[in-house]
């Protein structure tokens, strides 16, 4: 298609008008419409689907004027816990573990060599 000039068709309103017109008559085919007037079937139905929506009344958003409270929760205490906590259960054996937040990259160190 090097080199066409393909320029998009315009139809005029009254095409649209009778058209739309002839899908609404009873039993009426819109491929058999869309052929009758030279025209793709998807097309039409675009045209349908356009005017339907043009029928329908505009969406709108109701402002509401009541005050909606909601509830405030707790703050969250930011201070960190005093000690890292682990409990490890293997078979019927659970070792519950307490170590000083101060020394966490030596219980991360521990545990990776306990759960090897």
């Amino acid at each position: 298609m090097e080199g066409s000039t393909s320029r998009r068709r315009r139809h005029s309103e009254a095409l649209r008008a009778r058209v739309l017109e002839a899908c609404r008559q009873p039993g009426a085919s819109i491929a058999r419409v869309a052929l009758e007037n030279g025209l793709n079937a998807n097309l039409v139905h675009k045209w349908r689907q356009r005017a339907a929506e043009a029928q329908r009344p505009p969406k709108s958003v109701v402002p509401v004027a009541e005050f909606v409270s909601l509830p405030i929760l707790p703050a969250v205490d930011p201070t960190p816990a005093a000690d890292i906590r682990i409990s490890i259960s293997r078979g019927g054996t659970t070792l519950d573990i307490q170590w000083p937040i101060s020394g966490a990259q030596a219980c991360a160190h521990w545990l990776g060599e306990v759960l090897k």
